[in-house]
Parts: C-alpha cells; sequence; structure tokens
C-alpha cells in the first residue's frame, strides 16, 4: 500500500512539473518577446521622430543660408547704387589640417556579425580662393561636410576680413577640401582656426609655413576654442611629416588611460584608470612633435612670421 502510494505521488510530481515546463514558462517568454517588441517599436518611433526633427532643423539652416545670400545682394545692389563699391580681391592659400574620422570595422564569428567602430585621425588639404564675386562663402569638399563646417568658414571669413581691415562684400571666398585617401564625412568646426588663418594669407599674400599645421574653433573675435579628437589629430599631423602642432590652450589638459589589475578574490580585474597630465609633455613625448599652445588667431600668426 506504502509502494503504491509512492507511486502516485511520483506520478502527480511528474505531472505537475510538465504542467509547470509546458504551460506555466511559455507565457513568460511570450510576455518577455512582447515586451521586447514594445521596446523596438518605441525605439523605431523615436529614430523616426529624430530623423524627422534633423530634415526639419536641415531645412532651417539651408533657409537660413538662403537668407544671408540673399542679404548679401542687396548689399550688393547698394553699393553699386552708391558707387562705394570695394574693390574686388584676389588669393589663393593652402594648408594642411587634422580631421577625426569614425571608421567601423565588421566582423563576422560563425553566425553572428558584430561591428566596432574606432576613431583614426587623418590630413586633409584645406585650400582658399578669393575672387571677384557678390561676397560668398561657399565650400567645395571631398569627402562631404555638413553644416557645421559650413558655418564655422562664414566665421573664419568674418575673423579675416576683420584682421586685415579687408572689405570682401566685392570677393566670393571659396574653400575647397579633400583627402589624399578615401576617408568618410568629417564635420565639425575644428577647422575654424585654420581656416582663418589661409584666408588671412591668401588675402595679404603671404606664404605659409608648411611644417605647421593646427586645429581649433574659432569666434568672432578670433579667439581659439577646444576641440576633441587630440591625440588623433596629434599622430595624424606627425605622420604627414609635420613639425609644429598648434593646439588650443583649452585642449592643455589631456585624458589618458592606465590599466591597473586588482584581486577580487580569486579573480584578477583589469581596469583602465584616467589619469589627467599635461597635453604639450605627453605629446611631444609620445607621438614626437612638438606643441604650442594658441589662444587667439594673433597668437597663431606670430608662428606663421
Amino acid at each position: 500500500m506504502k509502494s503504491k502510494l509512492l507511486a502516485l505521488i511520483l506520478v502527480l510530481s511528474l505531472i505537475a512539473n510538465a504542467y509547470f515546463v509546458f504551460f506555466y514558462q511559455a507565457p513568460v517568454e511570450g510576455a518577455q518577446v512582447q515586451e521586447m517588441q514594445e521596446r523596438i517599436n518605441s525605439l523605431e518611433k523615436e529614430n523616426e521622430r529624430l530623423q524627422t526633427q534633423i530634415t526639419q532643423d536641415n531645412q532651417s539652416l539651408q533657409s537660413y543660408a538662403s537668407q544671408l545670400d540673399s542679404y548679401r545682394e542687396k548689399i550688393y545692389e547698394l553699393q553699386n547704387g552708391s558707387q562705394i563699391r570695394p574693390e574686388s580681391l584676389q588669393g589663393f592659400a593652402t594648408l594642411q589640417g587634422p580631421a577625426v574620422f569614425q571608421k567601423v570595422q565588421t566582423e563576422q564569428d560563425g553566425p553572428f556579425v558584430r561591428q566596432s567602430v574606432s576613431e583614426e585621425g587623418a590630413l586633409i588639404n584645406i585650400s582658399v580662393e578669393v575672387q571677384p564675386g557678390k561676397g560668398r562663402v561657399l565650400v567645395q569638399t571631398t569627402p562631404l561636410m555638413g553644416v557645421v563646417f559650413q558655418d564655422a568658414a562664414n566665421t573664419a571669413v568674418f575673423v579675416a576680413e576683420n584682421e586685415t581691415g579687408k572689405q570682401l562684400s566685392s570677393s566670393d571666398i571659396i574653400f575647397s577640401i579633400t583627402a589624399k585617401d578615401e576617408i568618410p564625412g568629417v564635420d565639425g568646426p575644428s577647422a575654424g582656426a585654420l581656416m582663418t588663418l589661409i584666408t588671412i594669407s591668401a588675402l595679404e599674400n603671404s606664404t605659409l609655413n608648411n611644417s605647421i599645421t593646427l586645429t581649433g574653433t574659432i569666434d568672432n573675435e578670433g579667439n581659439i576654442g577646444k576641440i576633441g579628437g587630440v591625440l588623433e589629430k596629434a599622430m595624424a599631423a606627425e605622420a604627414g611629416g609635420k613639425t609644429l602642432f598648434l593646439l588650443p590652450r583649452e585642449n592643455s589638459q589631456l585624458v589618458t588611460y592606465k590599466l591597473r589589475e586588482r584581486n577580487i578574490g580569486s579573480f584578477t580585474v583589469i581596469e583602465r584608470v584616467p589619469e589627467i597630465v599635461d597635453a604639450e609633455e605627453y605629446i611631444e613625448k609620445n607621438v614626437g612633435i612638438n606643441v604650442e599652445y594658441v589662444d587667439t588667431i594673433d597668437d597663431v600668426l606670430k608662428y606663421e612670421a
């Protein structure tokens, strides 16, 4: 009798286990799948919203650029009508500048595909041509640059006009950007200081020192500001044969990382510990190119004298 009771209990236990396996877990897994699908749908909607916002922003920027061209056209017509049109200017200058771009590598490991994104530096050729025109600032680029780069070009021309005292409303300023190697499109204001320098050189018909390169933003007052990708740009400058790298003083502190081992029980954990170092000292020692800090476009011009 006792053995029959044990057998009955065993059968009931097997039935209960089968119920939990086939009937209880399935709804939980289904709920997880549904939750993940809802998250995916939410992310897709957010992505669509951001894409729409980007499109609207680009349209607004294009509208602002058209308005700027319209205002310049009116100024040009007013100057012609009052017969005070400034003299048309001509000039040309070019210099290599460092840029940072993202490189995406795809690796396949069996059925799985993974992507790794890294940042690399490269030198790009930046030139400017000043010719008779209507005060337009034009950018011809390969690879394509974004609207932030166009804004930096306008600021560079404004500063160069103030620095030289020459009126550019009767001249067109055309920037050309090319890269020796095929690289993805880059964008950003970090070439502003360099574009200001070459525009001043073109207007004053001065010779640039090709062993020097620089990076940094530019504002309407001629101040040079902080940029990103300092190490990548320094390495690109050194690899390109440059001997002096002019860096914004705001980038004087550089964050590097050291590997440190830490034992937790029987495990050894390797951590990346941040360390703040002086950018000039670190780059000169580890990259092998001389570095000087600059604050304004006037500081840059001292190294080109």
